[in-house]
């Protein structure tokens, strides 16, 4: 699924094609990709056709694109194989597209925005805004209401964080992966920030000390930038980013996907285990369950 950083790389894509761009037509090919939109198909079609978009935000993996003028956004789920691209009109579609938006954007003019998804676990949806919890100045779509601020946020608390993890019962990779507690933070980079601190992904929150808590956030916050400055992990071609190209961090992985090669600390084969219907994968030398803070 993608995470922060494909999400990112997404939204940056999308700024300056979308941002003052107005809808001129929209197409909705597969009915069941507006399933978390509130209303019939057409109710979508015609509240988005002629709307202005205003720069495209993010929290977590949520990506919305604003509609100028009014408290409502266009909501964006990638789920597990969605695609946002852009196209010149004229392009051939992908078979697997679901929902089209032609847009003409002042300065460039005509474009086609083709959210293409495979598997069907993506969607669109246009959603009201609201006050932020947590920064009322800031509108939030009511589907990302929920969702704390992730670790590149700006306007994320460092303390706030350590202060609720430290209060938490669990074990540390089920805390990265509560979207209420912290956003963005999928498996992948999960595996990887736990093994950059030497943190095993069952240590319970209650037993890491404070230290070893605001080790583990730089080191998220350390991956999250790499991957980001890297177009985000691509291991096929489901994800890719607006123009279609696909992301490389997947080459500078030390643990996610690396079971059975060497870690690159002790040398010691890395170990995939069960968890959460996924997998986790990590040094059983280096990363290691404490009892004590």
């Amino acid at each position: 699924m993608p995470e922060l950083p494909e999400v990112e790389v997404v939204r940056s894509g999308l700024a300056p094609a979308v941002t003052g761009a107005t809808v001129t037509r929209v197409e909705v090919l597969e009915p069941r990709s507006l399933r978390r939109h509130e209303g019939p198909t057409e109710d979508f079609v015609e509240r988005l056709t002629g709307a202005r978009l205003a720069a495209p935000e993010r929290r977590g993996k949520f990506l919305w694109i604003p509609v100028d003028g009014r408290r409502e956004a266009l909501v964006v789920h990638l789920g597990m194989s969605g695609q946002v691209l852009l196209r010149d009109p004229g392009v051939a579609r992908d078979r697997l597209t679901r929902v089209v938006l032609e847009i003409d954007q002042p300065g460039h003019g005509p474009l086609r925005v083709d959210f293409v998804d495979q598997r069907i676990f993506g969607s669109m949806a246009l959603d009201q805004l609201g006050p932020a919890s947590d920064h009322p100045e800031q509108l939030l779509p009511s589907q990302v209401s929920h969702i704390a601020r992730d670790p590149v946020d700006p306007h994320f608390d460092d303390e706030l964080f350590l202060r609720r993890l430290a209060k938490r019962d669990t074990g540390i990779k089920r805390a990265l992966l509560d979207q209420t507690l912290v956003s963005g933070i999928g498996n992948i980079y999960a595996d990887e920030a736990l093994w950059a601190a030497r943190i095993h992904y069952d240590q319970p929150t209650r037993a890491l000390s404070r230290a070893r808590a605001a080790t583990l956030l730089a080191e998220v916050r350390l991956v999250l930038g790499r991957a980001l400055a890297e177009g985000g992990t691509s291991f096929d071609a489901t994800y890719v980013n607006v123009n279609g190209a696909s992301g490389y961090f997947s080459h500078s992985l030390n643990a996610y996907g690396q079971h059975g090669r060497p870690c690159g600390r002790c040398g010691r084969p890395i170990v995939r285990e069960q968890f959460m219907n996924r997998g986790s994968h990590f040094c059983p030398f280096c990363q290691r369950v404490r009892l004590g803070r």
